[in-house]
């Protein structure tokens, strides 16, 4: 099978869609699948790269560190015409998502979709967090579920969003896997000696892009607070962004900012250690579709503690991976649930660190690229019963007219229930 992929994140970029994209191709590829990704340029990319096409972007769009893809190149979609798919997986629905919706289109395609992120929770990044532009965003994601031949969701959660929310695509409920061999075998010592903690100092940590919409200002409070109560804990916080600055004032302001560490962003063997060093990890978002560092952290042998939420309730199981709190704790109940698993006896931490890699087998890469192969192959013999027929030229440009209009009747539409909330459907504004 050939796949096309159309993402607007990707390496060197550190986050959870980038990882997404590079397991699930390799492991196709492991598998003998052939998969050709379209992504943005960055700054510091690998010289060589098989199987990746580049466009060019707007770098740090809106201050965020991500990039925004220019349109398509003549000669760019000759050659996704030679790479000649079967099926079109497209993982964000503005931007390069529209761009796979118009490949699929002239290639007569299907069209997955990965729904990675709420995007209706990221307006801060470039319109001061407003309801309007919530509105909008959510509104146009949720068409363009509808534009596809197929949704994956991240977990149940997310899927039940979907559900409630009117979309009526085919939904299959797959995680993003996690390759265990990366996180199994860290070394947690190394990272230890690096930042100067001492070898039997209990520590609480945290992986993540600190920026807003990771609840950050909760989180640092509840670490004062847990640091404040065990004046031999430290925390390891890895990860970078623009709430950095915030978490290390929170942290001085409690007294405690000499006991905490940011590492910045770890890759690979350094981020494996990081997740062996820490005895528990603590997490506090409630903008995840799946909270990927959950299952990284429970690969490593990590209990989690966490706030009640999507993506997140898949995975934390209150008393046995884990703490899963009321998404109404405040930051003293988070701090106390940190300090009952670090001071739990060493029987009951080893039943949970166990459970915890329990959980987290789960989600094993193997596992979830079967689980969307499986997908992919259902949706071609789906379009396959329904017939394909010739394909003149006539009914390529046929289709894409008929894309356009679809792509163009979605913004309209989204831009209709943001302006006029009130006319919306029931839930919508959930």
């Amino acid at each position: 099978m050939k796949i096309l992929m159309f993402t607007n994140t990707f390496t060197p970029h550190v986050g959870g869609v980038a990882r997404s994209v590079t397991e699930l191709a390799e492991g196709l590829r492991n598998g003998g699948d052939k998969v050709l990704i379209v992504a943005p340029d960055f700054s510091n990319m690998p010289e060589r790269e098989e199987g990746v096409i580049r466009v060019a972007a707007v770098q740090n769009f809106a201050g965020s560190d991500f990039s925004v893809p220019l349109p398509l190149s003549r000669n760019l979609s000759s050659l996704i015409e030679d790479f000649d798919p079967d099926i079109i997986h497209s993982h964000h629905p503005f931007l390069l998502g529209d761009t796979a919706l118009r490949a699929a289109s002239s290639l007569n395609v299907p069209v997955i979709f990965t729904h990675h992120t709420r995007y209706e929770l990221y307006g801060h990044y470039v319109a001061q967090d407003s309801a309007l532009l919530k509105r909008l965003a959510l509104s146009l994601s949720l068409g363009y579920c509808d534009m596809c031949d197929g949704v994956i969701a991240p977990s149940q959660s997310i899927a039940a969003f979907l559900a409630d929310h009117h979309v009526k695509a085919n939904i299959a409920v797959i995680p993003t896997g996690v390759v265990p061999a990366q996180f199994c075998n860290g070394d947690g010592l190394l990272i230890r000696k690096a930042q100067g903690i001492p070898e039997l100092a209990a520590i609480v940590g945290h992986v993540g892009r600190l920026a807003p919409e990771k609840n950050l200002d909760y989180l640092s409070s509840a670490l004062a607070v847990f640091l404040a109560d065990h004046g031999d804990a430290h925390a390891l916080i890895v990860g970078d962004g623009p709430s950095r600055a915030g978490m290390m004032q929170t942290l001085v302001a409690g007294g405690v900012a000499g006991r905490a560490h940011f590492t910045g962003v770890l890759r690979e063997t350094k981020l494996a250690d990081a997740y062996a060093a820490m005895d528990v990890f603590a997490f506090a978002s409630f903008s995840e579709t799946q909270g990927l560092v959950l299952i990284e952290a429970m690969m490593a042998g990590v209990p989690v503690v966490a706030l009640d939420a999507p993506g997140v309730r898949e995975v934390v199981i209150d008393g046995r991976n884990g703490r899963l709190l009321d998404r109404d704790a405040d930051a003293a109940f988070l701090a106390a649930a940190i300090g009952e698993v670090t001071d739990a006896l060493p029987e009951a931490r080893s039943a949970l660190c166990e459970e915890a890699r329990k959980t987290a087998d789960g989600f094993a890469i193997d596992k979830t690229v079967s689980r969307t192969r499986a997908f992919y192959l259902q949706t071609l013999r789906k379009q396959n019963l329904c017939g394909a027929g010739s394909d003149s030229l006539w009914l390529r440009a046929k289709r894409a007219l008929a894309r356009e209009m679809d792509i163009i009747g979605n913004i309209a539409h989204a831009a209709s229930d943001s302006v006029f909330p009130d006319s919306a459907k029931p839930g919508d504004n959930e």
